[in-house]
């Protein structure tokens, strides 16, 4: 593998401009394609297997008319304070908002709040509904203008009139998150290389491979159906990755032409060291990515395989745009006094002094001094941060949890004020009478049942409404708390256990659906899926590490560690989003439920990302030991070449997925902040001090493996010592007296 890589890194150095036009000709290929793709079909968001996807699917499939499909605005009027909406002022302001929407040619029905009883006890609010023809994502810039529209001449006289639905969604916006996380990685680049071509580098790199990635999904997009939503993960990882796997690459360039390599051979030696690093990191990142595909909801795993793919391209660009690009900078990769310095020595036929120790290797020997102290300090906190996570209350956002300022949240507001806090989530019961000897008595049977809850979490039950066959009926069951409360869940548990009494005596089949056991549901599968895909994902990579380290014990700390920092990213998580804490400071003005995507989602990434920082740390101490360094001063040589490295890295990919804590989405915001802190946890607790604490306490048998399994396991040589036996005999043969092993010319660095 070093080998390999080592001489494309060459082949890429000496061929550069070849790369570069290659490499433009890529992005401007799929540029062209996204801007000549179609947009994908609006499809409805599926969860396949579940009992509320299959009520919407059976009344898809039975009463196609009564399913809808498409948009739906809520329109809310509130009369001024001490006023009754039914007044005749305020009735004509109603009417007036309802008559501009009427001929609207997208619209495919309305219903007047005062024909279908739809105002409030105290007289105060009504709404209306209004239905359309195409779904949210097809609606015409004219169709919504008319709404808009409609609502400025309710509030013209005198109303409070706010719209619900999804026919005005609100754009999702991360403000200046992104170019700001961009900019930070760029001042932190600079500071950690000191030099502007050096800092400049990963991030054109990383651009380079977002913007192929993100407009091949665009390309692609029309032709595998792909939601709006999947690049976004694409690009929150490819950023991150893209900058992080440059950075090591050009950092040991730097290194190798401190050592006196020539450009051309320091450009492939790094991409054959470093490189083979960044491989193997790339691949865990790929398999956690693409695992998500096992829990077999689409729109997960078309945000798994898209970002695994934008991956595999950041992996490729480092292998190959890095090296050409170094083939331009060449020394120029390090700042003015360094090459000065350089100079210097050359003429006065020195060698700069060898490295002092610095901020890693000094940390890493205060850890080696306490490593019980430093273990025990490590697993105590991050169990205390990790402690919320077992309240976690999962759920899926709702109008309920966009920002105040939204005239969705507001209306949200106003409804369950006025009609009750479960008005905004009612359940949907379909129930399927086409095995039934007397469906009219079935459906009877089922609305009986649910009946006998009311004041036990159903404050109502409406009447029941069959399709045009006879062989279906649905009827509305309102609970008498809010969607996202605990005690709907209960409820919704309750009467999927009342209705299989009436079904079993009428041979009927009753599925309950609606907002709030669609919730239900799809957190269930999410929890039932965990443990599969953390076996499947955590299995592969821990083989992978296996190989990589050839050990078993590191692969399993580095598993182990990984469980503790997600757990409490997780608690964190909670503590922000759920419980209110500083929930001012990062912009959360609705407290809630997790996302339930959340806890998969952050397990899938952030296993791939920590063990991109294992991969970079510990291969430094593998190759030390490897090339004859006792297990301690492994670890110290693997911080001293390593750790300042993987710091900066840590703090570009934290502030990268910062950026995006800034959404104006409640799911981007939540996955932003989630990332943020488990790869600040992962990287800055667990990879910097549980890490060489561990290795500290085992010594050598650290790097302990069976024979059997050494001889069977592929040698993927991650440490390059093919690659040194390679060049030795390259030069053995071009020189015939070759300089001795003891020459530090030609003596392998340890460390990224």
């Amino acid at each position: 593998m070093a080998t390999f890589l080592y001489r494309i890194g060459r082949a890429a150095f000496r061929r550069r401009r070849l790369v570069l036009l290659l490499w433009v000709a890529v992005l401007v290929a799929v540029g062209v394609g996204a801007a000549s793709a179609s947009k994908p079909a609006a499809k409805p968001f599926s969860i396949p297997g579940i009992e509320a996807q299959k009520a919407i699917d059976l009344l898809d499939e039975r009463s196609p008319d009564a399913a809808g499909g498409g948009a739906t605005a809520r329109i809310v009027f509130r009369a001024p304070d001490g006023q009754r909406i039914d007044a005749p002022q305020n009735r004509a302001g109603v009417d007036k908002t309802m008559g501009a929407l009427r001929g609207t040619p997208e619209v495919a029905g309305m219903s007047d709040p005062f024909s279908a009883a739809t105002v409030s006890q105290n007289g105060s609010t009504a709404y209306a509904t209004v239905d359309y023809t195409v779904g949210s994502d097809l609606l015409k810039d004219s169709t919504r203008d008319v709404l808009e529209g409609a609502v400025q001449q309710g509030k013209a006289a005198g109303l409070t009139v706010e719209v619900g639905g999804d026919a005005l969604h609100a754009e999702s916006s991360v403000g200046n998150g992104e170019i700001i996380g961009v900019a930070i990685a760029a001042v932190v680049l600079a500071i950690t290389f000191g030099a502007m071509i050096a800092a400049g580098l990963p991030l054109l790199t990383a651009i380079l491979g977002v913007g192929v990635g993100i407009a091949g999904i665009t390309a692609l997009a029309g032709v595998f159906d792909l939601s709006e939503s999947t690049s976004t993960l694409a690009m929150m990882i490819g950023l991150a990755v893209g900058i992080d796997y440059a950075l090591f690459i050009v950092s040991r360039y730097r290194s190798e032409l401190r050592l006196g390599r020539e450009p051309e051979e320091a450009a492939g030696r790094a991409v054959g060291t470093a490189g083979s690093a960044v491989v193997f990191a790339g691949l865990t990142v790929v398999i956690a990515l693409s695992g998500l595909a096992v829990v077999n909801i689409p729109m997960l795993t078309e945000m798994g395989l898209a970002a695994a793919s934008t991956v595999v391209i950041a992996v490729l660009v480092a292998l190959t745009f890095v090296p050409a690009l170094l083939g331009f900078a060449g020394k120029r990769i390090f700042g003015r006094k360094d090459r000065k310095r350089a100079a210097r020595h050359a003429e006065a036929g020195t060698r700069p002094a060898a490295d002092k120790p610095n901020m890693g290797s000094r940390w890493a020997r205060f850890v080696l001094r306490h490593p019980v102290a430093v273990l025990l300090t490590t697993v105590v906190g991050l169990g205390a941060i990790a402690v919320p996570a077992a309240s976690m209350n999962l759920g899926l956002p709702d109008d309920g949890a966009k920002p105040a300022s939204t005239t969705q949240r507001q209306a949200y507001d106003i409804l369950a004020e006025n009609f009750g806090p479960g008005f905004n989530g009612p359940l949907l019961l379909v129930v399927d009478t086409a095995k039934s000897s007397d469906p009219d008595a079935a459906v009877q049977a089922v609305r009986h049942e649910v009946e006998t809850l009311k004041g036990r979490g159903v404050a109502s039950v409406g009447e029941a409404a069959q399709n045009r066959a006879g062989h279906l009926a649905t009827f509305q069951v309102t609970p008498s708390t809010g969607p996202s409360d605990t005690k709907t869940e209960t409820l919704v548990h309750d009467i999927r256990s009342v209705v299989e009494r009436a079904d079993s005596d009428t041979g009927a089949r009753t599925l309950v659906g609606g907002t709030p056991a669609l919730n239900i549901d799809f957190s269930q599968k999410l929890n039932d899926a965990l443990l599969p895909y953390l076996a499947l994902v955590v299995g592969l990579a821990f083989l992978l590490l296996i190989a990589v380290f050839r050990s078993i014990l590191v692969p399993l700390k580095a598993a182990l560690g990984f469980l503790l920092s997600v757990t409490a990213a997780l608690g964190a998580v909670v503590m922000v989003f759920q419980w209110g804490w500083l929930n001012g400071l990062f912009g959360v003005e609705q407290t809630g439920p997790i996302m339930s995507m959340m806890p998969i989602f952050l397990v899938g990434v952030v296993f791939g990302l920590a063990m991109d920082y294992e991969v970079f740390l510990v291969t430094g101490m593998r190759e030390a030991f490897v090339h004859g360094a006792k297990p301690r001063e492994a670890v110290v040589d693997g911080f001293r070449h390593g750790a300042r490295v993987v710091t900066a890295a840590a703090i570009i990919m934290i502030a990268v997925f910062s950026g995006f804590i800034g959404a104006t989405d409640s799911m981007i915001k939540m996955i932003g902040f989630g990332l943020a802190a488990a790869v600040f946890l992962d990287a800055f607790v667990v990879r910097m001090a549980l890490v060489p604490a561990v290795l500290a306490l085992l010594g050598k048998s650290a790097w302990w493996l069976p024979k059997w399994l050494d001889r069977i396991l592929p040698n993927v040589d991650v440490e390059g010592d093919s690659l040194r036996k390679h060049i030795d005999a390259r030069n053995a043969a071009a020189a015939p007296n070759p300089p001795s092993g003891d020459d530090d010319r030609y003596r392998e660095p340890a460390g990224v």
